[in-house]
């Protein structure tokens, strides 16, 4: 992440990794009703749970970390003449 990101950026960049953190909980809920199923005789696998809660965990941290970049860009100083 550049210095450089503006809120509007920076505001985007959480709206896609919280819809990609929702994709990934549903993931993570499907592998755990069931890690294989089997339809017209094809037996199909689901993603690895343990890199589905890798992702999960990156994802919380980029959020937050945006979060508090987000904050900082909210954050000004007034210095007036003299001081």
């Amino acid at each position: 992440m550049g210095k450089n990101m503006t809120t509007t950026t920076i505001k985007e960049q959480i709206h896609i990794a919280e819809s990609r953190l929702t994709l990934y909980y549903k993931a993570e809920k499907a592998i755990l009703s069931g890690q294989s199923y089997e339809i017209e005789g094809l037996k199909l696998t689901r993603a690895n749970l343990k890199d589905v809660q890798s992702m999960i965990s990156a994802l919380e941290s980029k959020i937050s970390a945006l979060k508090a970049q987000l904050k900082g860009c909210a954050r000004f100083r007034v210095v007036r003449p003299g001081w």
